[in-house]
Formats: structure tokens, C-alpha cells, sequence
């Protein structure tokens, strides 16, 4: 049995981009649904794994670490085989950290200041200068891949994992349709090749989508 467990719910793109980290490295690991709509996260237990009650949380052989971008950077620090994923040199690891601050700054939370009042207070109608928000969002996003196949150059990094499985999950509420962003929809081609695609991100997306989607009303 696997040291690494990560506790997740798949509809949360955190836990899909910690997924498709794993996968991308190579590693094996224990994979437990943690209920949010349930309160599954609330327990005794859980909480004193994880005071802040997110997920995803990651047990290392019981070193517990949570947040994505914190989970994602350990992993390839720890056990990438390259430094390809996470570089170390400072200029491009500077670069790809930013993207990390993006994604959990502007991009998360465009979809979070929506998805969390849908979902723990039924609230369905937004804003439009909440819309407005994820439309930024996808303007930088394509603003960052202008020129290059990927968010920080030409080389896959964690923070496509991280940005991909936030901007996929964007679709719930404002498509990236190819005429508008050209540039997001070829990058989210090229990542959706990868191995366990389906199965990290798809399967999970579709359900998120699912949930979210029909339920809103835009003002």
C-alpha cells in the first residue's frame, strides 16, 4: 500500500490538479473521497488532519500538507525524477509560482466567489461583475500564452495542472468559446492529452459542471 494518500472530493479543480500531479509523476498513491456537500470535512477526524478543513489534504507517510499549489510543489520537489514540472532555476520557477498566485488569486477565485454560495447557500443568481471577473480571468490566461504552448514556455509545468483544472471548471459559468480565446482552447487540447486525462480531470469536471451549470442565473 501507498505511503501518499490524498483525500479529495473530484468535483473540486484543486483535487483534480493535485491529481493530475501525481499521475504526471508517475506515483502511486491511495486516493479517499471526502464528501463536502455531506460535511465529511467537518469530522473530528478530519479537522485534526486538517484545521482548515479543505481539500485537498495529502498524508505523506503522515506529513500533512494541504493546498493545491503547496501539495503540487512538494511533490515534484520530493519526487520528480527532473525538475521539468517545478524548475529550480530561480527566473523560471519565479515564473511558474506566478501563475500558481494567478490561478489562486484570480482565476480560483473568479469560479469560488460563485460556486461556494450555489453550493453552501443555494444561491443561484450572479452578478454580472461577477461574470465580468471570469472574463478577465480568461483574458490574462490568454494574454500568458500569447506566444508560447504552454503558461510559462514551452515546457509543461505544474502550473498548466493548476490553471487547467481551474479554467476547464470556468466553463460552468462563461465558456472560453475558440473564436474569443484561441489561445486557452489550443492549450487545454494539448493538455487534455495527457495520460489519465479522463479519469483526473474529465470525470470530475463533467460532474462539477453538472451540478453548477443549469443552476445558475446570470442578473
Amino acid at each position: 500500500m501507498s505511503n501518499i494518500v490524498l483525500y479529495g472530493m473530484d468535483i473540486s479543480p484543486p483535487v483534480r490538479a493535485c491529481l493530475l500531479t501525481l499521475r504526471a509523476l508517475g506515483l502511486a498513491f491511495e486516493y479517499r473521497e471526502v464528501n463536502l456537500l455531506a460535511g465529511e470535512h467537518m469530522t473530528m477526524e478530519f479537522q485534526q488532519r486538517n484545521p482548515q478543513h479543505t481539500v485537498p489534504l495529502l498524508d505523506d507517510g503522515g506529513a500533512l500538507i494541504w493546498d493545491s499549489h503547496a501539495i503540487v510543489c512538494y511533490l515534484v520537489d520530493k519526487y520528480g525524477k527532473s525538475d521539468e514540472l517545478y524548475p529550480k532555476d530561480l527566473l523560471k520557477r519565479a515564473h511558474v509560482n506566478q501563475r500558481l498566485y494567478f490561478d489562486a488569486s484570480i482565476l480560483y477565485m473568479a469560479l469560488r466567489s460563485i460556486s461556494v454560495p450555489h453550493f453552501i447557500h443555494g444561491v443561484s443568481l450572479v452578478r454580472k461583475e461577477k461574470v465580468d471577473n471570469v472574463r478577465e480571468a480568461y483574458g490574462h490566461l490568454e494574454s500568458f500564452l500569447s506566444d508560447r504552448p504552454y503558461v510559462t514556455g514551452d515546457v509543461l509545468t505544474v502550473a498548466d495542472l493548476c490553471c487547467a483544472a481551474t479554467a476547464t471548471s470556468l466553463a460552468a459559468v462563461l465558456d472560453h468559446d475558440p473564436i474569443n480565446y484561441p489561445k486557452i482552447t489550443a492549450w487545454l487540447e494539448r493538455v487534455s492529452k495527457l495520460p489519465n486525462y479522463m479519469e483526473d480531470n474529465l470525470r470530475g469536471l463533467n460532474k462539477y459542471i453538472g451540478l453548477l451549470k443549469g443552476s445558475l442565473t446570470i442578473l
